[in-house]
């Protein structure tokens, strides 16, 4: 391999190896133990982590060697890298369960257990060995860095590079880049200066020590607290040329395909845990709590409240594992109604995270509005689903161009 042509990468497309891995042995008995462990972890330590990092305003380095230890950042990724092999819709199970937990426990999760497919399925075996399975054992941190303040966040990518010898010099900001300030690489995508559209753009692993490249920790947020988000800025910063995954014009299906399309799956299995623990949380509250000598759990207004929560996270439950069994199956020939689904699971999901964690705390009535109240925390929480991994508007966007585009093809075979 010379530092400036990468060799084509020889490993399977993102649909494909999750057929691999769906197909992968599984012991029922072991995950329901597996279960059994991640729910055991939620309900004791990571409550405890939780408190810590309300209390602190930060995630401690001591939780990722914590859940590194435990093996539950490299749950979902192939066996052979070091991870665990699950398969992409039994992971989703474990998912649920750690989003019942603090939001940045589970972003550290969902994260870290996605990314590497980005960087998998277009990295050369030596880039294999010396990024993804790194982070797969939980040796390096890596944040996925799209989004940015004066564009979208897809095809309309500002941020550039122009080729100098055996680097790329990297110009441009990003923004909202989650763990973005205590991360060991960027995966970042960027375009080759005077492209525009998909045409021209790259993925590429950027050095956190890169010369060029100013990081500032961006403010508390509303919810999510303790995760590091990011704005970045780089001027002229060297990348190696070696460092970019697959071709040039390619950067967005790394993005896309590789990432987005599953983790959009992975976000709607995360409203469907958060909605879990506010529907557990207003339950208990409603058989506790006594007005006029009756049990909030015995007036109508309230169990009607908890009835159609029950149903709104059952019914989202099941599209998000329909969307992930899809995915997992490996439609690679159809890959735009995969990424529908993905976008209507996450859609759904959260629209009916919104509902659920309304109803919830209003099921508390005004002590749920306070600080010392465990829903609150998870009110606050669920208000970041509406624009992780894309906006609802997008996701719209994502899913009406599906429709339409079949229905066009429609019409032209009944010509």
């Amino acid at each position: 391999m010379t530092a400036s042509s990468p060799p084509s990468p020889t490993t399977n497309p993102p649909a494909a190896r999750a057929a691999v891995d769906a197909e992968q042995p599984l012991d029922e008995g072991q995950f329901a133990a597996l279960k059994a462990e991640v729910a055991a972890f939620v309900a004791g330590p990571g409550e405890q982590w939780a408190e810590q990092i309300e209390r602190e305003g930060e995630v401690p380095d001591a939780l990722w060697a914590d859940l590194r230890e435990r093996g539950y950042l490299s749950l979902a990724a192939p066996a052979e890298y070091g991870g665990r092999g699950l398969p992409f819709s039994r992971y989703l199970e474990l998912v649920e369960l750690f989003s019942m937990s603090h939001a940045s426990l589970r972003m550290i999760v969902h994260v870290t257990n996605g990314i590497w497919r980005a960087m998998d399925q277009f990295a050369t075996e030596e880039q294999r060995a010396r990024f993804v399975i790194p982070l797969v054992r939980g040796e390096t941190r890596v944040a996925f860095t799209l989004t940015e303040p004066t564009a979208g966040t897809g095809a309309d990518l500002r941020c550039s590079v122009t080729r100098d010898g055996d680097h790329y010099l990297l110009s441009g900001e990003k923004h909202l880049i989650t763990f973005g300030v205590k991360c060991d690489y960027w995966l970042l995508f960027a375009r080759l200066a005077g492209t525009s559209g998909k045409e021209g753009t790259v993925a590429l692993m950027v050095d956190r020590s890169a010369p060029g490249v100013t990081v500032e920790s961006m403010p508390e947020t509303m919810g999510v607290r303790g995760t590091d988000h990011a704005h970045l800025v780089f001027r002229e910063a060297p990348v190696p040329v070696a460092n970019r995954l697959g071709e040039e014009g390619r950067g967005l299906e790394v993005a896309l395909g590789g990432f987005l399309t599953p983790s959009r799956v992975s976000v709607g299995m995360t409203c469907v845990g958060l909605a879990r623990r506010a529907q557990e949380l207003a339950v208990e509250h409603a058989l506790h709590r006594t007005t006029f000598g009756k049990t909030l759990a015995q007036r109508q207004a309230i169990s009607f409240m908890i009835a159609e929560n029950a149903a709104d996270i059952e019914a989202a439950r099941q599209l998000v594992l329909h969307a992930a069994r899809e995915w997992e199956r490996g439609s690679g020939e159809d890959a735009a109604a995969t990424s529908a689904l993905s976008s209507m699971c996450k859609l759904t999901a959260v629209d009916m995270l919104t509902r659920v964690t309304d109803k919830a705390l209003q099921i508390h009535g005004g002590i749920g509005y306070w600080s010392s109240s465990p829903i609150e925390r998870v009110y606050r929480d669920a208000r970041a689903q509406r624009f992780e991994e894309g906006t609802n508007e997008i996701q719209k966007t994502v899913i009406a161009r599906e429709v339409l585009r079949r229905h066009s093809q429609q019409q032209e075979v009944a010509r």
